[in-house]
């Protein structure tokens, strides 16, 4: 059924096998098994690899759907047995770990064995296969997939960094469209990162350079050695003393990054609860979810 539906997701036998993590061949034989048992046709196959639905998978998916999520919150219930709670977390070059020790710095918490992931789509894997319970860091502005609920909470201030010889580096804040004529580095291709491409996109900035993301150092020194550069980080994700940097805080709008928790199933599972009270306790104290919309820009807000 989870291939079926990966199938319908991309209407591409290539892509929905990438995203479970199987061979196309795997992928073909689970569908047959599934319309062989339910002695119906789901897909029509063409020879370049794309499908179709037919009419009874048209009826088949929506059912389908709430089978797997049904499912999978009942496996993530059964995270109550267990000793600890498993959180993948992506996006490390702006540190989730912080968030996460923030939180769990406190009484009556189950333990929790944090992991770390490549990136979104990883996490969004290993929370299908049962893998992982929660996800923690950046969901894309188009929203969690189908079969999957997250929460944001937290919204951290965003500050530019810069080389010291940028022309705007002595500046005490700076405003987004400042930023205009400058250069965005990428930790990763131009156009992959989603937070990074919305600001350039809403801001108008036009040059944008990336590349294989190596770590934190190697992306500072990037900056630091071009002139042109600059990039953003969360307020208080880098730490230490970098010589040639400047961190610069936004300001007319500022930028906030979202962190949300991500996970499987509609439902919020009942051993969930307690990490996810405490993320909330959290927020209240140290203000993470304040976001004013004369003064912010919250990527995906319309704003």
């Amino acid at each position: 059924m989870r291939a079926f539906v990966a199938a319908a997701d991309f209407l591409h036998f290539g892509r929905a096998a990438d995203r479970l993590g199987i061979s196309q061949q795997a992928l073909s034989k689970r569908i047959a098994r599934l319309e062989e048992l339910l002695g119906a046709r789901l897909l029509d196959r063409n020879g370049g690899r794309g499908v179709r639905l037919t009419e009874a998978g048209e009826r088949f998916l929506g059912p389908a759907r709430r089978a797997l999520a049904a499912g999978e919150q009942a496996v993530a219930a059964v995270a109550g047995g267990r000793s600890s709670l498993r959180i993948d977390v992506w996006g490390h070059l702006y540190a989730p770990m912080r968030s996460l020790a923030l939180v769990l710095d406190g009484a009556g918490l189950p333990a929790v064995e944090p992991g770390a992931a490549r990136d979104f789509p990883a996490v969004v894997q290993a929370l299908r296969r049962g893998e992982t319970d929660l996800g923690l860091g950046r969901v894309p502005a188009a929203a969690a997939p189908d079969g999957l609920a997250h929460r944001t909470v937290r919204l951290e201030p965003v500050d530019a960094v810069l080389s010291a010889d940028h022309p705007l580096a002595d500046a005490a804040q700076l405003r987004p469209a400042d930023l205009r004529d400058g250069l965005l580095h990428h930790p990763g291709e131009p156009g992959r990162l989603d937070f990074l491409t919305a600001f350039a996109d809403r801001f108008g900035v036009s040059r944008r350079i990336g590349g294989p993301n190596l770590g934190l150092e190697p992306f500072l020194a990037g900056i630091r050695d071009d002139p042109r550069a600059f990039s953003l980080f969360p307020a208080d994700a880098v730490t230490g003393d970098h010589p040639g940097l400047r961190f610069v805080p936004l300001v007319g709008p500022t930028p906030l990054y979202a962190w949300s928790l991500l996970w499987a199933g509609a439902e919020e599972p009942p051993a969930f609860r307690p990490l996810l009270d405490a993320f909330a306790r959290t927020a209240r104290r140290l203000r993470w979810l304040e976001c004013d919309p004369d003064r912010d820009w919250l990527p995906g807000s319309g704003r």
